[in-house]
């Protein structure tokens, strides 16, 4: 039995031919008709996932599909890379084609003293293959939407472009164009004529090439819709050592299976989801779940795959392997959310759903209006071609990727990544951001916030000994001592006792697994850790220290000296000191802020009051992210997603505009719609202000493409259309649209 015919409950099949999301509607549609199936596709990725396939063979599914008009295949397993396998190769190397042949077309339009003897007919050879070849997507895709009674932006390029490309062609053979000598002179005089002298080679391929070039930089953002998914599966660890009759063996982690025992020691990762079977340790859940604080773990606690051993040696049992690990299941509901997202439909496609009908009725009402004047055959149908050809401004494929790259340009200036036009939309539309709390409102990196010594004792001696003792160990909480100390050096170098560096008269460090650490400090035996290191109970004045760090949402440790507690180090994920101003601009943008976490609500409620921030919502597991910001779009809010780490990754695709901070994890920063760079929160009101920007100027280019042209349209009915009219309209509205990007490069950030 062939992978064809089988019978899978769900089934994924690349899809390709799709030249707008109004083409993944179409197809989805067609698949739900299928009995008993239900199936989404992602314009972005290029997907369709189909489920409840029951009995239908996927022989059968990829007719369904093709019976639309488009290619299906089951995807490949083999890892693509190289050029070859690149989906916008064909696409440049049409672009490339195309400009190259396009130029010397151009000129020798515009440009009367180059029209040497014969020009028209060079002209034609350098502009059949752009016509037939370069534009031959949109010829295919006019096509299918013609079967279907539809109309994009594809039938308006492919109707235009072949309007001036036959009549061309008609009248360099059958008309007076092709006679030695022919010129297109300079001038803009309104005559009627049958146009049989006139040739429009240049608009047809000044359109290709303009709407390929949008259509490439389209498709290369279209390309890394995926990426996200393949981040987060590179996360995980490659190998292994597994244990088999009391010998470690080391295997790739693929070979991993429920019930095995492995080890995982300090540093490196868990391979995959588990339980403990025996050691103690600190595991680093940052990766996965964005909390700063270590989680202790001992026998029978449960260990998540992609997390990092911070401290001891573990054998970890496999409960989950493969696709069941909650990394597999966090990257499929990436890849879901972004099915979800790529319904979003191009501005251009859907005016050209009312023009293109328009344009067609004013071409037939000019023919035969001209018809029943008594006008003549070839007099009637050069207005009514002329009508067509004026409909399709170049200045519609320049309006979208010209403002992008502008916008996009200055956002590289400030630090911010801008993913793709779909984008803009969201920006104008959300009114509430949700914002993750560890890595994105605090810095994610945990540093001493108090220290609380006992009568008689200095608070720099107590961090003094603690950063001895801590020095030799990398846990996040022993470098957060350590860099507090170093602070405190460098900022009291000759105030009270001697800060001399810690490590100093060091011996005998004992790292003791779920407690703390020991060591020898200068002949006295220094502890640092939980209270379960203290013999005995604490003194009453640490231990209303100790619990109140804890009410407080701190990590808080005892340090100990020669059995004698002498204080309490508080440390905590800090606040990033640009959070409480950005907070404020974004409520001036209209936004409602939410603080989004997975820690305790005590430690959610003072980061929240310390920025500003009302409304929390605390101790959420990662895959109950996405379920929140489905949530609070339930209740009619559109909803931006701030965040940096893999937990945030589904939410971020989910949400109506996900905001990636650039040092999170690329997983994160794959899923979101926009990156800010430099990490900083304030960048978030400048990333959404720029995008209005843009998305206000793309609209203002697309109106003015087609108001040129509207313009000129009576004009064409009429039979006054001549090349220099036609060229002025092109040119005038193509320089319209460039001016009027580039005065995005003159949009100011907020003052820093």
């Amino acid at each position: 039995m062939t992978a064809l015919d089988q019978r899978p409950q769900s089934v994924e099949l690349e899809i390709d031919g799709m030249t707008c999301a109004s083409c993944a509607t179409r197809i989805e549609k067609k698949l739900n008709k299928v009995d008993g199936v239900s199936a989404t596709v992602n314009y972005a990725t290029e997907k369709a996932k189909i489920n409840n396939v029951g009995d239908h063979g996927i022989d059968e599914l990829i007719k369904v599909v093709e019976g639309a008009g488009y290619r299906a295949s089951v995807p490949s397993t083999t890892p693509t890379g190289s050029d070859a396998d690149d989906p916008t190769a064909a696409l440049r190397e049409k672009l490339i084609v195309s400009a190259v042949l396009s130029v010397p077309v151009i000129l020798l339009a515009m440009l009367p003293p180059l029209q040497f003897n014969g020009w028209q007919w060079l002209s034609l050879g350098l502009a059949t293959p752009v016509v037939l070849w370069g534009a031959s997507g949109f010829h295919r895709a006019a096509w299918v939407n013609l079967r279907h009674g539809t109309a994009t932006m594809d039938t308006l390029i492919s109707m235009g472009t072949l309007a001036a490309y036959a009549w061309s062609v008609y009248a360099l053979f059958f008309g007076t164009a092709g006679h030695p000598g022919m010129t297109h002179p300079f001038s803009f005089r309104l005559e009627q004529g049958d146009g049989l002298g006139n040739i429009y080679l240049e608009a047809a391929t000044a359109i290709t090439t303009f709407i390929l070039a949008g259509r490439y930089f389209e498709a290369r953002a279209k390309r890394r819709a995926g990426e996200a998914v393949r981040a987060l599966l590179t996360l995980g660890a490659n190998e292994v050592s597994v244990l088999r009759e009391g010998t470690e063996h080391r295997v790739p982690v693929d070979q991993l299976a429920v019930g095995d025992e492995f080890v995982v020691r300090p540093g490196e990762k868990v391979a995959t989801d588990g339980v403990v079977a025996s050691g103690r340790s600190s595991i680093d859940n940052s990766l996965v779940t964005g909390e700063s604080v270590p989680v202790e773990v001992g026998p029978g606690d449960e260990v998540i795959g992609a997390t990092v051993n911070a401290e001891g040696r573990i054998v970890v049992r496999a409960t989950r392997v493969g696709q069941d690990t909650q990394l597999a299941q966090i990257a499929r509901m990436v890849e879901a959310a972004q099915t979800g997202k790529a319904q979003v439909q191009r501005l251009a496609d859907r005016i050209s759903g009312i023009f293109v009908p328009i344009v067609i009725a004013l071409s037939l009402i000019t023919l035969v209006t001209w018809l029943l004047l008594g006008a003549g055959a070839a007099f009637a149908f050069t207005a009514a071609v002329a009508v067509l050809i004026i409909a399709c401004p170049c200045a519609l494929g320049l309006a979208t990727p010209t403002a992008l790259l502008v916008g996009t340009g200055r956002g590289a200036q400030l630090g911010i990544v801008i993913k793709g036009p779909e984008v803009l939309e969201d920006t104008r539309r959300v009114d509430t951001v949700v914002l993750d709390k560890t890595g994105t409102v605090t810095t994610g990196a945990m540093s001493v916030a108090g220290v609380r010594p006992v009568a008689g004792v200095d608070e720099a001696e107590v961090l003094r000994l603690a950063a001895a003792v801590e020095d030799n160990s990398e846990h996040p909480i022993a470098r957060a001592i350590v860099g507090g100390f170093d602070s405190l050096a460098l900022a009291q170098p000759t105030e009270g006792l001697a800060l001399t560096q810690p490590t100093v008269g060091v011996t005998d460090f004992i790292n003791r697994p779920g407690l703390g650490a020991e060591a020898t400090v200068e002949g006295r035996r220094i502890k640092v850790g939980r209270p379960a290191l203290v013999d005995g109970e604490l003194p009453a004045e640490l231990r209303a220290a100790f619990d109140e760090g804890r009410a407080a949402g701190r990590t808080a440790v005892v340090v100990i000296a020669d059995d004698d507690p002498i204080g309490v180090i508080e440390v905590a994920d800090t606040v990033r000191p640009s959070s409480a101003e950005a907070i404020r601009r974004l409520r001036a943008l209209g936004l409602r802020p939410v603080l989004l976490t997975g820690d305790s609500a005590t430690a959610a409620e003072q980061v929240a009051a310390e920025v500003g921030i009302d409304e929390v919502i605390a101790e959420v597991l990662p895959t109950d992210k996405v379920d929140t910001v489905r949530a609070l779009q339930a209740e009619g809010r559109r909803v931006a997603m701030v965040g940096d780490g893999v937990n945030d990754a589904a939410a971020l695709a989910t949400a109506d505009l996900g905001i990636a901070m650039g040092t999170g994890t690329d997983a994160a920063i794959e899923a979101a719609d926009l990156t800010l760079v430099h990490g900083d929160l304030l960048l978030a009101g400048d990333a959404i202000r720029l995008s209005r920007a843009t998305l206000g100027t793309i609209k203002a280019n697309l109106f003015w493409a087609f108001a040129y042209n509207v313009a000129a349209l009576p004009l064409a009915a009429l039979g006054f259309l001549n090349p220099m009219i036609a060229g002025a309209a092109m040119a005038l509205s193509s320089v319209f649209v460039v001016s009027n990007s580039l005065r995005l490069r003159r949009f100011k950030a907020y003052a820093r």
